[in-house]
């Protein structure tokens, strides 16, 4: 599902028109990133958690030329599903 997809079944589902549904996502969206930004985690109960991790420096190869390289600590999104989504996805809950 692309979001052009994801627009026209929020719509569907909240009887709303295409436009006022691409725009409550594009909000939703850019509230999770901006907390994300701050550093906050983001926590939608029964669907998932986003939080942005750290990453340590490490050691990696080249695969052009198998020199060793020093990669930089960084930073990154990461996203755990909830227990009720796991389920939903499972076909473990009714």
């Amino acid at each position: 599902m692309n979001k052009t997809e994801l627009v026209a079944e929020i719509a569907k589902s909240a009887k709303l028109t295409k436009k006022d549904a691409a725009a409550a996502l594009d909000a939703a969206l850019e509230s999770i990133e901006k907390a994300l930004k701050k550093g906050d985690k983001v926590t939608l109960v029964g669907f998932g958690t986003f939080e942005v991790r750290k990453r340590k420096p490490r050691k990696g190869i080249n695969p052009r030329t198998g020199e060793q390289i020093k990669i930089k600590a960084g930073k990154s999104v990461a996203f755990k599903a909830g227990a009720t989504l796991k389920e939903k996805v499972a076909g473990t809950k009714k």
